[in-house]
């Protein structure tokens, strides 16, 4: 059984200025240095500070998880630099986070192509799809992930992930590639799935590529997708626990063969399962 739970450089600005007189030199008060973390696209920082409350970023804001703030970095998201900032006891205090590009490959993948007749199937799964995604996530007291974020627990070695940022090239043709936003494990068809935290099931459906799919609402903005299932073993709007099965690996929608597919969205950013199934001291953090 495939079973899945709850889980930097410094560089100081600072302007020092002095101002002489007739009799004595004064200095102004130095700025306040603001701290710069680098994280690669796809992956997660975190910050970690006694009292804090709130965490923001790109507009957005929610709450800590135990004093914790997680801020994830979309897989596509511009090389730049953010601004981020937590909030506790006092005013809110801001860093940076300096993303880098992240060069995830190209693989060709051999497909069937579509027939004309099975595009409104597609059309009609993806508008499902986006309109889940169009409404925020709830905080989800009873799905938060933790502070700890995610780790994996498996009653077997799961095999390698791969694939998460692949440009696919379906059948040859560039103008069908797609960029993988998931990770894929390959193991039989027939494997049980357990929920890797608890939460709130969305979407329990065979869609057109994702074939039959679970979508969880974990809490805090954090949804997890397990594609490619043979059967389904929950539905929309059941509460699940951690550890419960969620249905069978297998080889429905668009695939070569039989795999799982995960993949998590935080906070609307699309980011590696790794980066939350690993040891949770890899996760870039400001202060340390």
């Amino acid at each position: 059984m495939i079973a899945l739970k709850r889980c930097s450089l410094a560089a100081a600005l600072g302007a020092l200025s002095v101002v002489a007189g007739p009799a004595h030199a004064a200095v102004a008060p130095a700025v306040a240095p603001v701290t710069t973390v680098e994280a690669v696209q796809g992956t997660v920082v975190s910050w970690s500070v006694p009292g804090t409350k709130r965490c923001a970023m790109g507009g957005r804001s929610w709450a800590a998880l135990q004093e914790t703030c997680y801020y994830a970095i979309d897989m596509l998201h511009a090389p730049r630099l953010v601004r981020v900032s937590r909030t506790g006891v006092g005013p809110a205090t801001f860093a940076h986070i300096s993303v880098k590009a992240s060069s995830y490959g190209t693989e060709d993948i051999a497909l069937g192509d579509i027939p004309k007749r099975t595009l409104r199937r597609q059309t009609s799964s993806a508008t499902r799809v986006i309109r889940h995604w169009s409404q925020r996530s709830g905080q989800g007291a009873k799905g938060q992930p933790g502070s700890r974020c995610l780790s994996a627990r498996r009653s077997r070695p799961l095999p390698e992930a791969k694939g998460f940022g692949a440009k696919w090239v379906f059948n040859g043709r560039p103008d069908s590639s797609d960029i993988h936003s998931g990770v894929d494990y390959a193991v039989g068809s027939g494997t049980p799935v357990a929920a890797m935290a608890d939460g709130t099931v969305v979407i329990a459906e065979d869609l057109f590529f994702t074939g039959k799919a679970v979508f969880i609402d974990h809490g805090n903005g954090l949804v997890g997708m397990y594609f490619h299932l043979s059967e389904i073993r929950v539905q929309a709007g059941q509460d699940v626990k951690k550890g419960e099965i969620l249905g069978l690996t297998g080889s429905t929608g668009r695939v070569s063969g039989p795999h799982l597919h995960l993949g998590i969205r935080w906070h609307d950013a699309r980011i590696n399962p790794q980066t939350l199934l690993d040891d949770p001291a890899k996760i870039p953090s400001f202060g340390r």
